[in-house]
């Protein structure tokens, strides 16, 4: 999971560095190459905006900057395109808010199309969808959604890119004796008082919202790593394992994470299974089929905990629905491959998903 911020892009300058920008996409494009599955965040749509209107003056209103968004998109997504080209790799466009994320069946849509776009070896280029998000909805800055982002796709690493070396003991622009500081165990008060803001007008992040990431990244179970974008082969020497920038350790783990979150959710229904679906989630921490499905209680929509119980009603497991009830109780007892032909659509062969299950 890579984040690139406008001042990496920019390489300082106020316009987007083509020859920086290569060199990114041929570090992620080896990765690729080598099996790591590959998802960047990137910024750089309103100064890709600001240059291709040739640098207008415009008042700091939320509208201007859409306008300028709307107009940068469409530029920085064909530079990506074109640059991944030259790697023989697909990119796919991926425009967020937070209003995406934050209900249940946004968050499963959202994942869905990712998962599905690095399933067939598509580097997804994700943004926040500034022109038509508001302030109620967006998420303010990329560093927060790349964490969100880690989040759905239960991303390892999540490298952000910026224009300093990491966090430092005090601020480097201002103090001679600031130190790198190269692990970070907890996120405390400490920490939080060594943040400063942004060092430039081209971006919306800085230091403080890079922690905020860092710490709703790690929460999820995903390590980040704050390191300059400017430093030969940064990604490469990452991957490889190399002590660069500042890392931040993760608390819990994805598995520990996600099963604290499904059992903290109240259930909005049962699904009961038969004796060899409940026999298989025993002992093998399977998927849920809908031709082990014997019955339903309860309405409720697409991405809802549920329960799961045994052909004697005991609780077996709770879990995310890939389905709302009233498609449930159309393939109860059905083959996966009559899904489509009955709903006339798919979400997937199963009805809960392993990754989204947790055995009580």
């Amino acid at each position: 999971m890579i984040k690139l911020g406008t001042s990496v892009l920019t390489a300082g300058t106020k316009r987007l560095s083509r020859r920086r920008m290569l060199e990114i996409v041929r570090q992620a494009a080896q990765l690729h190459e080598t099996g790591h599955r590959i998802v960047i965040v990137s910024s750089g749509a309103i100064a890709a905006g600001r240059e291709t209107l040739n640098y207008p003056e415009l008042d700091r209103s939320v509208p201007a900057k859409q306008m300028l968004s709307a107009v940068g998109q469409g530029r920085l997504i064909q530079m990506y395109t074109e640059l991944f080209s030259f790697f023989d790799i697909t990119v796919g466009q991926v425009l967020l808010t937070r209003g995406d994320l934050s209900n249940r069946t946004g968050y499963l849509n959202a994942r869905d199309t990712l998962l599905t776009l690095l399933a067939h070896r598509i580097v997804p280029i994700i943004n926040e969808n500034d022109t038509i998000a508001t302030e109620e909805i967006r998420v303010g800055d990329n560093d927060n959604l790349s964490a969100l982002v880690a989040n759905l796709v239960d991303a390892d690493l999540l490298i952000l890119l910026t224009d300093q070396l990491g966090l430092y003991s005090a601020d480097p622009r201002t103090n001679p004796d600031a130190e790198l500081i190269p692990v970070v165990e907890q996120i405390d008060d400490t920490v939080w008082a060594r943040a400063g803001g942004t060092s430039t007008g081209l971006g919306t992040g800085g230091m403080i919202t890079k922690l905020q990431a860092a710490q709703l990244a790690g929460r999820s179970g995903t390590v980040t790593v704050i390191a300059s974008g400017a430093l030969p082969d940064v990604l490469l020497d990452l991957a490889a394992g190399k002590r660069i920038g500042t890392t931040f350790l993760a608390p819990t783990t994805h598995r520990e994470s996600h099963k604290r979150w499904l059992l903290s959710d109240k259930p909005q229904g049962d699904i009961s299974v038969d004796a060899g679906a409940a026999r298989k989630l025993r002992n093998n921490g399977a998927s849920l089929l809908p031709v082990g499905v014997t019955g339903l209680s309860g309405d409720f929509e697409r991405g809802t905990v549920v329960r799961i119980l045994s052909p004697e009603g005991k609780a077996l497991a709770v879990g995310l629905t890939n389905y709302a009830s009233h498609e449930i109780r159309q393939i109860v007892g059905v083959k996966s491959a009559q899904i489509a032909s009955i709903l006339g659509y798919t979400y997937g062969e199963e009805v809960i998903h392993r990754n989204n299950l947790v055995l009580l």
